[in-house]
């Protein structure tokens, strides 16, 4: 691996099924080192300490900063995850890691710096009117990424400097959109209590999507399975449509809480394997589907993030902040 132009600093992305580590070079024009991404598993280690140092241990030199985002709400030393046990406490990874410096942030607070440095072939629009920046005013984003979970987050762009918002917003509740989504909040209420946005726009929101919907089919208990018989099965093709449809609703919905006038992006690992359905079917109409403000989020772009390692992009982008030098955006955003 060649000499950084800057210095090299660890990155991890923490989902609920996997976590991604990589390098970025804080000195160089796109610093997410895409030759030194690596995934693993979290159910194979005990905890966040041990899959990062089986990571590190490849490495020629041992990073002296860190910037890790992780699936859950980071309010002091210590993240617990939200959708698996892993506690990760900032000062002892320090000490485990041999780290002088970490950043320890949200997710989506990570996935929204991703924004600016995105390329053209890392996006794919889904409907609105595409819209340049304008360096002279103040931009907002919004970010809803349906994977292991439902993230959410926001971008405020203003002369040059990058806010995140850092939310929580896919623990929403769950609104109905027409009475055949009535009907799925009635049959999980038994089961959850509250139903959350999250129990039905993510991996396993999408099993317990199809199991509300399709009480009498045959039961499907993983995502893979369901978008895996969607070419053969129309339940699990209706699943998907209304999966897509709800999202936009959702969507929307953010675009008109953060005031996202500019855009909204959709990331999250479903996204890809989803992007013929939020073409072609009830997304962008759910989107706009906004009362009086319909009219509004008509001119709102929806932008699918295709990037692969869109967390790790993200935290590159922090840690060339967080190293006090400029972010160069590789275009403008929407």
């Amino acid at each position: 691996m060649e000499r950084p132009a800057g210095e090299w600093v660890l990155l991890a992305d923490v989902g609920g099924t996997n976590v991604r580590f990589a390098l970025a070079d804080t000195g160089a024009a796109m610093p997410l080192l895409g030759d030194s991404v690596r995934r693993r598993r979290v159910a194979d280690f005990a905890s966040f300490g041990d899959a990062a140092r089986d990571y590190l241990k490849a490495l020629p030199q041992r990073p002296r900063r860190g910037v890790f985002a992780v699936a859950g709400p980071v309010t002091g030393d210590s993240v617990r995850m939200t959708n698996h046990p892993w506690l990760l406490s900032r000062s002892a990874l320090m000490d485990e890691l041999a780290l002088g410096e970490l950043s320890i942030v949200n997710d989506f607070a990570a996935m929204s710096h991703c924004v600016p440095l995105l390329g053209a072939r890392d996006v794919h629009p889904l409907g609105g009117a595409h819209r340049a920046a304008d360096p002279h005013r103040r931009c907002t984003y919004a970010i809803v990424g349906p994977g292991t979970g439902l993230g959410v987050g926001g971008l405020i762009v203003e002369q040059g400097r990058y806010i995140a918002l850092e939310t929580e917003g896919g623990h929403v509740g769950f609104a109905p959109g027409d009475e055949v989504e009535l009907e799925v909040l009635r049959r999980l209420i038994p089961r959850f209590g509250r139903v959350s946005a999250e129990r039905v726009l993510c991996g396993s929101g999408l099993v317990n999507l199809h199991a509300a919907l399709h009480p009498d089919a045959a039961p499907r208990t993983t995502p893979e399975a369901i978008t895996a018989a969607a070419a053969d099965d129309p339940a699990c093709s209706a699943t998907l449509d209304r999966f897509c449809a709800m999202l936009g609703s959702i969507a929307g919905d953010f675009a008109l809480a953060f005031g996202a006038w500019d855009g909204v992006y959709i990331s999250g690992g479903l996204t890809p394997k989803l992007l013929a359905r939020l073409e072609a079917g009830e997304f962008r109409r759910r989107f706009e589907s906004k009362g009086r403000y319909a009219r509004v989020l008509a001119n709102v772009p929806t932008i699918a993030v295709l990037h692969e390692d869109a967390g790790l992009l993200g935290a590159a982008a922090l840690a060339v902040l967080d190293a006090g030098r400029a972010l160069a955006p590789v275009q403008a955003p929407a």
